[in-house]
């Protein structure tokens, strides 16, 4: 979602702001904008001391209006890239927002539910907003209570208390020029602490340029940033703590490493990534262990049921979790999407365990869907990507994946670790209840650690994989078969084609081909099959009995079967090998192909892989 960034200190705040909008770029965006508070003569125009610049798109606009009227100097800023939701995105609705003097200014991220009153009331009171958004309405209140006597810290307070939804606010004061002051509920914001400066950015990558040392604020807290450091209070004033952590990665790993795209460079990255996720999950004794379990043993034996809950990719990952976790373990598993979860009024007791699956541990949905499931007695374990995120930290356990910073909008390597993660959960689950033998997990464990080896080779022949992509440019529509934990599969490959291409894409279930969706097969439509492999040989057949069904009636046929498996090969118009694994576990090598070709087939068209339009890489609002 949007990307915010704040800077106090003894440089200019212009670059230090910008710069740390480029960094958020894949966030997703559609205006970005800056304000700088003025000292001096320089900030003396129309009685303002908080000059901005916005503009709608990318953030090469913002820069040549900068560049075409210049802004003053200044060593406080702060910066914003919006991601529509109320208002068009366009120069009006973009960020920074101001009051009506023009001495407060505001950034924003998040959805403030109950805006329509604090209008009205605003507009009764005689003030004139400008914007469609629900933002302009923090920069009037805030203002408000400055011109009333408040210093910004002890308005921001008051008006947090009065906003309703999730937010993450950032704020400047013409009449305070060396104070950044910032708020969070429900929505993501980290402070970056350096020597005799202080930073914020809605995550690391705003700041880690100029310093690693970071603190991590809680539920409903207010924070001040000056040169001197910053002080943290809640919404009611009282004194609070953030958490100090030590960003454990550089600026280099936001490097595209001379690929193209972010994107490509992250699939190539997948083989340490899953080796990463993999590293520390066994004990000297062999158990498994996993990051912070918070759940003990007796607890987990209790367990009757999991449900999965997740959104987009990561529901796919949890769809996969459901195949090992009832296999292993005999526990029954629903699967669904978080943003249904609690309008259907689900059956949740204390013995329920709920995991929930989100890349930044700030999706909105999923994050409401888990509070609900609290409330009704239930356990809730996160696998997730960002330490110390809302997600996790309002869990009972958790998960981390060890993925790394993931630039690109669409996720690669997040979606592997994440189903590392889900066969980890699963197998700690069967340790746990006794439901496999040691020699059994340990056996599974010793193939995962193969999959980083397995990966590489599917990556070796990713020349024929961009060949076969570029084949494809006039294709108006492609379909993706699997069975079994190839469903998932399938449709993980069908969404990065509609994300990346915008092509129409469409994944099944092989055997339900006969109850509808032949009727979409024609002549030359691409079909990519996801072959099982042989050791589930009733699965294989009926997968071989739906490639002759399409095949017969015209469909170009592109099957992802195992090395050695001859009885795919008549009926294969392109076949592309992939290692030989463990039924579930060949999600982890048969995504990447599609991964490749959908990378390639949006670069073929002309597309940014990256940011692909209309998407965000995280949805914070509902």
């Amino acid at each position: 979602m949007c990307g915010i960034v704040g800077y106090v200190g003894p440089r200019q705040a212009q670059g230090i702001v910008v710069e740390g909008l480029r960094r958020m770029e894949y966030r997703g965006y559609d205006s970005a904008g800056v304000a700088l508070v003025v000292s001096g003569p320089e900030g003396h125009d129309g009685g303002t001391t908080v000059a901005t610049a916005k503009k709608a798109g990318k953030l090469a606009n913002l820069e040549k209006l900068i560049a075409d009227e210049p802004m003053p100097a200044a060593t406080t800023g702060i910066g914003h890239t919006r991601w529509a939701t109320h208002g068009a995105p366009n120069d009006r609705n973009a960020h920074p927002h101001r009051g009506d003097t023009g001495r407060v200014a505001v950034v924003h991220n998040g959805i403030i539910e109950n805006f329509v009153e604090l209008r009205d009331e605003l507009e009764r009171q005689g003030h004139v907003l400008l914007s469609e958004t629900d933002s302009e309405i923090v920069a009037h209140l805030l203002e408000v209570e400055v011109l009333g006597g408040a210093d910004l810290t002890t308005a921001m307070q008051r008006v947090c208390c009065r906003l309703e939804g999730a937010f993450t606010l950032v704020a400047v004061d013409g009449g305070d020029p060396d104070r950044v002051v910032a708020a969070r509920r429900n929505s993501p914001l980290v402070v970056g602490i350096g020597e005799g400066e202080s930073f914020l950015g809605s995550d690391v990558a705003a700041f880690i340029e100029h310093t690693r040392e970071a603190l991590e604020l809680g539920q409903d807290q207010v924070v001040t940033l000056t040169r001197d450091g910053v002080d943290v209070t809640t919404f009611a004033g009282e004194p609070a703590q953030g958490r100090r952590f030590s960003v454990d990665w550089d600026l280099s790993a936001a490097e595209k490493d001379g690929h193209d795209w972010f994107m490509r460079k992250e699939i190539f990255e997948q083989p340490r990534a899953v080796a990463d996720a993999l590293l520390g999950r066994r004990s000297p004794a062999g158990q498994l262990q996993l990051d912070e379990m918070r759940l003990d043993d007796d607890e987990l034996r209790e367990i009757d049921k999991i449900i999965v809950i997740a959104c987009g990719t990561s529901f796919y990952a949890g769809m996969v979790a459901k195949y090992a976790i009832e296999h292993w373990t005999r526990t029954p598993v629903e699967v669904e999407l978080a943003s249904e979860f609690r309008y259907r009024d689900p059956i949740l007791t204390h013995d329920t365990l709920v995991v929930a699956i989100s890349q930044s541990g700030e999706t909105a949905d999923t994050l409401q869907a888990i509070r609900h499931a609290r409330t009704q007695g239930s356990k809730v374990l996160a696998i997730c990507n960002t330490n110390g995120s809302t997600i996790p930290r309002e869990s009972d356990a958790v998960i981390y994946t060890h993925a790394g910073p993931e630039i690109g909008v669409a996720s690669t390597k997040g979606f592997l670790t994440q189903l590392v993660a889900c066969y980890l959960l699963a197998l700690y689950i069967a340790q746990v209840k006794g439901t496999r033998y040691g020699d059994e997990i340990d056996q599974i464990m010793r193939q995962l650690e193969e999959i980083p080896a397995h990966i590489d080779t599917v990556l070796a022949g990713a020349e024929e994989i961009y060949t076969l992509a570029r084949e494809h440019v006039g294709a108006r529509s492609v379909l993706f078969l699997g069975r079994h934990a190839g469903f998932p599969v399938a449709l993980e490959g069908a969404l990065k084609l509609k994300e990346l291409a915008y092509l129409h894409a469409e994944g099944f279930a092989a055997g339900e081909l006969k109850h509808g969706p032949i009727a979409l097969i024609e002549e030359g439509l691409p079909v990519l099959c996801v072959v099982p492999p042989r050791g589930r040989d009733q699965l294989h057949e009926k997968m071989l009995s739906g490639i002759q069904e399409v095949r017969a009636r015209g469909a170009r046929t592109i099957c992802l079967a195992e090395a050695g498996d001859d009885k795919i090969a008549p009926y294969a118009d392109v076949l592309i090998r992939l290692p030989r694994v463990p039924v579930l576990l060949q999600p982890l090598v048969a995504v990447v192909p599609l991964q490749l070709f959908a990378c390639e087939l949006a670069t073929a068209l002309g597309h940014d892989v990256d940011q692909p339009r209309n998407l965000a890489k995280s949805v914070t609002v509902e």
